[in-house]
């Protein structure tokens, strides 16, 4: 199995705003997504040839490495190989999920899973049942935006159970996914959008984000 070999250069510069940005919970080396991408180039090449069991430990490796920039590399070789996952390995991505959990690593699991539902459409609610209904409000927050890429193939059965699960949730995250998968889906069918605003008692957060299009 191949070694991961991979270190980031840092600069001590960027870091104090960047922490401030994620509200200071997690420390980071300052290495900005550009700087990030070039310097992680070769281990994405790197990566095409990798077996999915040796992927997934480079993934683990890298997420419990504590500067938080090593938790976005991870997360872009999970998005990279995405042509390579099965269902199990979603599975395996959700633990995850809830590890170092904020808006910016939960957001990008989600793309990595919207991805492979696009891949595998019929393994979609698979993936919903996943999330939907977790104790932890992170993985509600997945099954809420999971398909925000799916333009007009939303399973609208779906986005209902995910949005009446959390409906009178007060979390801020919670009803900002809500009123962002609204919004999004807004673009398609803007018509049901509405009539659904109209017939549900959502949160002033949650109709604020969501009839930005309308």
């Amino acid at each position: 199995m191949a070694k991961l070999k991979f270190t980031l250069t840092a600069d001590p510069s960027n870091a104090p705003a960047m922490a401030r940005y994620m509200k200071n919970k997690f420390m980071f080396l300052g290495v900005k997504s550009v700087a990030r991408r070039e310097q992680s180039k070769p281990l994405m090449q790197a990566s095409r040839q990798l077996d999915s069991a040796t992927l997934h430990n480079w993934i683990a490796e890298l997420y419990v490495r504590e500067p938080r920039e090593y938790q976005y590399v991870a997360l872009d070789l999970a998005e990279r190989n995405v042509r390579k996952w099965q269902l199990a390995d979603i599975v395996i991505f959700k633990q995850f999920v809830t590890q170092k959990s904020w808006w910016d690593s939960v957001d990008h699991w989600c793309t990595v899973f919207g991805k492979y539902i696009q891949l595998h459409p019929e393994e979609k609610q698979a993936v919903f049942q996943l999330f939907f209904g977790s104790s932890n409000m992170w993985e509600r927050r997945i099954a809420i935006t999971l398909q925000l890429k799916e333009k007009d193939a939303v399973d609208i059965d779906l986005l209902v159970q995910a949005i009446l699960y959390d409906q009178y949730t007060a979390e801020f995250f919670i009803q900002k996914a809500i009123g962002w998968a609204l919004r999004q889906y807004s673009k398609f069918n803007p018509s049901w959008v509405m009539q659904f605003l109209n017939a549900q008692q959502l949160s002033p957060l949650a109709v604020r984000e969501a009839s930005k299009y309308l």
